[in-house]
């Protein structure tokens, strides 16, 4: 069982401070998220020993490419199933796939990618399944030219259309509580998905300035976005909270648009609306900006400047960021930020959940 000394969210280190960890170390890694440098950085070497996914997304804050960590507890085992690669301990397990869209012919129902992302979750519940980790927390999405049209649909709408048909052909719900997650633009490689799932049934977590994401009128797409706005889960004797990825939207609208800064001063305030509803909802409210590990998705490097001093003014001095040059889900938003915190329980409240 997972304890107080092993969180699940692990540091942020450079590939090379990666590489140089200890072999102990790294055989408690469930798995890493490696985010390309530019030109002049250093990059992720070919294999990393642990689970790893892979994205073609510039880091906009520091030349080296950066390793996101995640970490288990106890004795780890590391498979594989199909283009699944995972990693679990007794509690969690950490998995990623990549699909190429080239694998998949167009049927004139479904494009390549519909039919990509509905492989590629297929695959993901089935390994679920099998391995007895019921529960999705956490989905990554990341798809080449996101805002792009083909096939007469935009392509993030595609994907909506091939991630909810394998919920509904595993019998998962599309509404309610569903695990949260994000969808970016890169700006090329295969569909790559990451997740976290575990034994225990997390609690969605919704924003009461937005309308559920599941519940998006048709205006968006035949299919609604398949995620909650967050999930707060607990595992042994920590508490964590996902924020999936979230941006300057307020009910179902863009605001905006074109203003950098009044995005972010928007993003942010969602963000503080969604940690109000998690500390309401959970046995210990403990959660506040400071505690918070951001993920920054920038569309324009050009207002990366702005980005960080409204970030900076919101959370206080040095707030644990990643700054990274991605495509937003909506061509009018400028910015997305995600973010993930965890605390330990007491031992009562460990007793009562």
């Amino acid at each position: 069982m997972r304890t107080m000394t092993h969180s699940l969210r692990g540091p942020d280190l450079t590939v090379g401070a990666f590489l140089n960890q200890p072999a102990q170390w790294k055989n408690s890694t469930l798995g890493a998220f490696c985010f390309s440098a530019d030109a002049a950085g250093k990059q992720p070497p070919a294999e990393l020993e642990v689970p790893c996914m892979r994205v073609a997304m510039p880091r906009l804050d520091g030349l080296d490419a950066v390793c996101e960590v995640w970490q288990g507890s106890g004795q780890l085992t590391q498979g594989s199933q199909g283009e699944l690669q995972y990693s679990h301990d007794d509690d969690v397990l950490f998995g990623v796939i990549a699909l190429s869209e080239a694998r998949f012919a167009t049927d004139g129902a479904k494009t390549p990618l519909h039919q990509a992302t509905e492989a590629a979750y297929r695959q993901i519940f089935a390994l679920l399944d099998n391995l007895r980790f019921p529960y999705a927390f956490r989905f990554w999405n990341y798809i080449t030219d996101i805002n792009a049209h083909s096939f007469g649909l935009e392509r993030y709408r595609q994907f909506n259309l091939g991630r909810q048909d394998a919920f509904i052909a595993h019998g998962r719900k599309v509404t309610g509580n569903v695990p949260a997650a994000c969808a970016l633009g890169s700006a090329q490689g295969p569909l790559t998905i990451a997740f976290l799932a575990g034994r225990v049934a997390p609690l969605s977590i919704e924003n009461p300035r937005q309308t559920s994401a599941c519940e998006y009128p048709q205006q968006y797409g035949p299919r609604s976005p398949t995620f909650s706005r967050a999930c707060l889960v607990h595992l042994g004797q920590e508490q964590v909270l996902f924020i999936s990825g979230t941006a300057s939207v307020v009910g179902h609208a863009s605001l905006h648009p074109a203003d950098v800064g009044a995005q972010t001063r928007e993003t942010m305030n969602n963000i503080k609306a969604v940690l109000a509803e998690a500390n309401r909802q959970s046995s210990e409210p403990a959660f506040n900006l400071a505690d918070l590990h951001y993920k920054v998705y920038v569309r324009r490097p050009a207002d990366l400047a702005q980005i960080r001093a409204e970030l900076t003014q919101c959370v206080g001095d040095k707030p644990k960021a990643v700054y990274l040059q991605a495509d937003v889900c909506r061509q009018e938003l400028l910015l997305e930020i995600e973010a993930t915190a965890a605390h330990p329980l007491t031992a009562a409240s460990g007793r009562r959940n």
